[in-house]
């Protein structure tokens, strides 16, 4: 029996995975400079209590005391990299579509974005759930979400954190349970920002962040908190494509990224975490 042998083909446009834009820049600050350094030193003063004043005799507004302070050190510790190599031979035989900076592109787009993204979240959930009263675990439905989200925006009140500028990082399954919550639906501005970075809507000036599962802890729901609460440097970016390298014919890529994440301990009460259990350092 004679084979027949069929002719194949591969298409010269390559199936690319989706990508997403960071979403942690929505809700860190860029209010410390660690150019040059590695550790940032945050000084924290405290208050003290009020006296009735006495209209005689000596220490007359009360008792002085000294006024101490607190530092927090802030020190980068995220030091990533990456390499690969694309062989001159292969990217001749495969349509010319193995090119070097536009798997670089890739590289950043689809591994280094979403590792900051899911580092800086965590950070924000692990602080949130370490103070008492910022973290629920209630189960969300679409009768209670947006009494949910209120519940955390109340916290948040209560600690005196500046409505304005607040930032709602949530999963897509809690966004689909706001929306078929008929409270949102009547309060809620969807109208607003719909096509900027996943952003759908706000809820009394809050932004609604849809974020991908992936990026955000385990079972969570929603990550409420305001951009001074968190810093999140990005210390150092280097990528570099080196072109036939000794050993090599072809291009030789590599990248390295220093990076970190620190919740302000004055600003922690910034931060509410839901979902369905708490998170630790250690998870």
């Amino acid at each position: 029996m004679a084979t027949t042998n069929y002719a194949s083909k591969y298409a010269s446009k390559i199936d690319e995975r989706f990508d997403l834009v960071s979403q942690a820049q929505l809700v860190t600050s860029q209010e410390f400079e660690f150019k040059g350094v590695r550790t940032v030193n945050v000084y924290s003063l405290p208050t003290v209590a009020m006296n009735d004043y006495k209209r005689t005799g000596a220490n007359r507004y009360g008792t002085p005391t000294d006024l101490g302070n607190s530092v927090q050190e802030l020190t980068v510790t995220r030091d990533r990299s990456f390499t690969f190599v694309i062989d001159r031979g292969d990217k001749n035989q495969t349509q010319m579509t193995m090119d070097a900076g536009k798997a670089l592109d890739r590289q950043l787009k689809l591994v280094c974005v979403p590792e900051y993204d899911t580092y800086v979240f965590k950070k924000l959930a692990v602080a949130a759930c370490a103070k008492d009263g910022h973290s629920a675990t209630t189960a969300p439905t679409k009768s209670n979400a947006y009494e949910l989200l209120l519940n955390a925006q109340e916290v948040l009140g209560n600690a005196s954190v500046p409505d304005s500028g607040r930032v709602c990082l949530c999963s897509y399954k809690f966004a689909n349970l706001l929306k078929q919550d008929a409270s949102f639906m009547k309060y809620g501005d969807l109208s607003q920002q719909m096509a900027m970075k996943g952003v759908m809507g706000e809820v009394d000036g809050t932004r609604i962040v849809k974020v991908p599962a992936s990026r955000l802890p385990e079972g969570c729901s929603f990550i409420l908190t305001h951009p001074l609460a968190c810093c999140a440097p990005k210390q150092l970016e280097s990528y570099k494509v080196h072109t036939d390298p000794p050993g090599i014919s072809g291009w030789l890529v590599e990248g390295r990224i220093v990076y970190d994440a620190f919740v302000l301990n004055n600003k922690a009460d910034a931060i509410f975490y839901h979902g369905a259990t708490k998170v630790n350092a250690g998870a």
